[in-house]
């Protein structure tokens, strides 16, 4: 009788940096995945829009889209998966956006073993609304919701405008949108660019 192998899944904790309160997600990650694809789960649990370039960093190693005059040495995220360019690294980063530099913190806080691979990442925690696009980075952020606050702020109908409208929480997070949003991930994805362990 044959026994299908056990599949290895991580708990990665998602936390974007220097912005306050912390916007974090903890996600369960399928390590058979490439790291274009892991760019993509990140993309939906945090709310991003995927409108710009990005960089893992694990160790030494760094491993981006391979776009126009990237750096010398960058590996093409796509022809590695999760636990390749892990290889036991407990934590790493991710940047998107390079004008803005909204720099993540990933940090791997438990691995599992299960008799059937994931089909997608799952969210299962998390806080805080993640910053519109091209907002300015965590200086630009701060700035964005102080306008939005103040009734009187000369550049405030401009902000308004540009958020489609006067309000912003910032303490926003919904686990049913995030899980729907992941699925579909999954569902872009074709059998040929995952491999599962």
């Amino acid at each position: 009788m044959s026994t299908t192998p056990a599949q290895l899944t991580l708990q990665l904790l998602v936390e974007l940096d220097e912005v306050t309160p912390t916007v974090w997600r903890r996600v369960l990650v399928p390590t058979g995945v490439r790291m274009s694809r892991l760019h993509d789960m990140i993309q939906a649990a945090m709310g991003w829009t995927d409108s710009h370039l990005h960089v893992f960093t694990v160790g030494g190693a760094r491993y981006g889209m391979c776009f126009d005059e990237h750096p010398e040495g960058e590996i093409d995220e796509q022809t590695v998966t999760v636990l390749q360019a892990l290889r036991g690294q407990k934590r790493f980063t991710y940047e998107y956006d390079f004008g803005d530099g909204w720099e993540h913190t990933i940090t791997v806080e438990a691995e599992f073993r299960t008799p059937h691979a994931l089909k997608f990442a799952i969210c299962v925690a998390g806080e805080n609304a993640c910053p519109p696009e091209d907002v300015g980075g965590p200086g630009g952020f701060e700035y964005f919701l102080e306008v939005l606050a103040d009734p009187m702020h000369e550049q405030r109908e401009i902000y308004v405008r540009w958020n489609g409208g006067d309000t912003f929480d910032r303490t926003a997070f919904s686990l049913i949108e995030v899980n729907a949003a992941l699925q579909k991930v999954r569902q872009r994805s074709s059998p040929e660019q995952e491999i599962w362990q």
